[in-house]
């Protein structure tokens, strides 16, 4: 009678070792990290205490530090905030256009930094431009020689909104 028992609970135990399993395993993967959002993303460190309206208003405050306050990535591209998880690396960047390296954490608005490094805009003032030729708003092929002027010369490069 003993074997009888045994034999019509292991059906039981099976079937309760696969719902345990199948309730266990998204929970599991929901506590690893998402790796496939590794990237990079660029902006200006400032104090999270700063919403993104105010960041891109370029409130003061907002590159003030400020106690308790965290530092947040502001994306002006995208006008998006970012949490910057390691925040030891970043606090003397405050203020800093920079561009921080890691992995975008499930939230969508934390990252978890690998790496910041300052971002380069443009030319340091004196360094020599690359040799380039592009087409002017009339079609004429321009360079640096063409655009040359007699007290030096300034190139801007504006995107526009609608690209």
């Amino acid at each position: 009678m003993m074997q009888s028992v045994r034999a019509d609970s292991a059906p039981k135990r099976f079937f309760l070792c696969l719902v345990v399993f199948f309730s266990l395993a998204p929970l599991a993967v929901a506590g690893q990290k998402n790796t496939t959002n590794s990237k990079s993303w660029s902006g200006i460190l400032v104090s999270s205490a700063c919403n993104a309206d105010e960041a891109y208003m370029e409130i003061p405050d907002c590159i003030k530090d400020i106690p308790g306050a965290k530092l947040s990535l502001y994306d002006d591209t995208t006008r998006v905030m970012y949490a910057v998880e390691a925040q030891g690396p970043v606090v003397p960047h405050l203020g800093d256009q920079v561009t921080v390296r890691g992995i975008l954490n499930d939230d969508g608005d934390t990252i978890q930094k690998a790496s910041v490094e300052f971002m380069s805009v443009g030319l340091a003032v004196g360094q020599k431009p690359p040799v380039f030729s592009i087409r002017d708003q009339f079609g004429r092929v321009q360079t640096l020689d063409t655009l040359k002027g007699t007290n030096g010369t300034v190139l801007l490069f504006f995107r526009s909104a609608d690209w």
